[in-house]
């Protein structure tokens, strides 16, 4: 048994995989912009993954921008059959680094086919939608427009699953009524529980539900319970922290990201820490 599958599987965008994933975003530069630091060490973080048993991988090819795509390519292609490669749309690079938001339907066919070249593939397992929403957080407005634009492609061959990033239930109930939801990708964790009942709807339905920010982000988790759990069970607050997420419920499917392999193992090792139930309530209780 591989260090990735110990946590269990979960079957979307046609494969079975590990529940315990990769994101690539860490692979860019400082600030998600332009190339590693270390370009070596980016390939052997991906090349490890996969050796650990990691088949889901999370990337966008606004990371960079194009940086985490191309790095993937030259890392891992020709891909495995068992390799799950799930990319986003919806957003773009500004020239100083910014953010920014790209969802028009020309904005969208123009990311997939960017997508398309730099991983190098004629199809896309799983393109999420990631709207735009307040930030990190849903709003509340039609998705319909830039859903149907995907769909559209498809259609065509160009995508084979569809998914969504930053979105309210509205907005996944909306989507539906377009085309099928594989996978909901929202802003998640031990202190930000805004998606619990959202989480628990979409178990019924066999969607995954792929927290962003597993570990808070650009600003790392900060809890005296997470710190006390973690030292009582001798491991790290991060490895906690994941461990607990992948105890929470069967559907959520972890995407912690780094560019070291060191860390990449040490996440990893979440997958065999069990939080005892006394534990496991004191964490519950710092989303109150």
């Amino acid at each position: 048994m591989s260090q990735a599958s110990k946590a269990g599987q979960f079957s979307f965008g046609g494969r079975t995989v590990n529940r315990m994933g990769y994101g690539a975003m860490q692979l860019a530069g400082p600030g998600v912009y332009g190339p590693p630091k270390d370009h070596a060490a980016a390939i052997a973080v991906l090349r490890e993954a996969l050796a650990a048993g990691v088949n889901h991988i999370d990337t966008a090819d606004f990371y960079g921008p194009h940086v985490t795509n191309r790095l993937i390519r030259e890392a891992l292609h020709p891909y495995s059959d068992e390799l799950l490669i799930v990319t986003k749309v919806g957003a773009s690079r500004g020239t100083d680094a910014s953010w920014n938001a790209a969802n028009s339907p020309s904005e969208l066919v123009s990311a997939v086919h960017d997508n398309l070249r730099n991983l190098d593939v004629e199809a896309l397992h799983v393109v999420n939608f990631r709207a735009w929403g307040t930030g990190h957080s849903p709003d509340q407005q039609s998705i319909a427009e830039q859903f149907s634009a995907l769909a559209e492609l498809q259609r065509q061959g160009l995508i084979q699953h569809l998914g969504l990033s930053n979105v309210s239930a509205k907005q996944v109930t909306e989507a539906q009524s377009i085309a099928e939801v594989v996978c909901v990708q929202n802003h998640y964790n031990l202190a930000h529980r805004d998606d619990e009942q959202l989480i628990a709807e979409l178990g019924k339905q066999g969607i995954a539900y792929v927290p962003f920010f597993p570990l808070g982000g650009f600003t790392p988790l900060q809890s005296q319970t997470l710190s006390d759990v973690a030292t009582r069970l001798d491991t790290s607050p991060m490895c906690v922290a994941l461990a607990w997420l992948l105890q929470r419920a069967p559907n959520l499917l972890l995407i912690p990201g780094t560019s070291s392999v060191a860390h990449l193992h040490e996440n990893l090792s979440a997958t065999e820490l069990v939080i005892p139930p006394d534990m496991l309530a004191e964490l519950d209780g710092q989303g109150a």
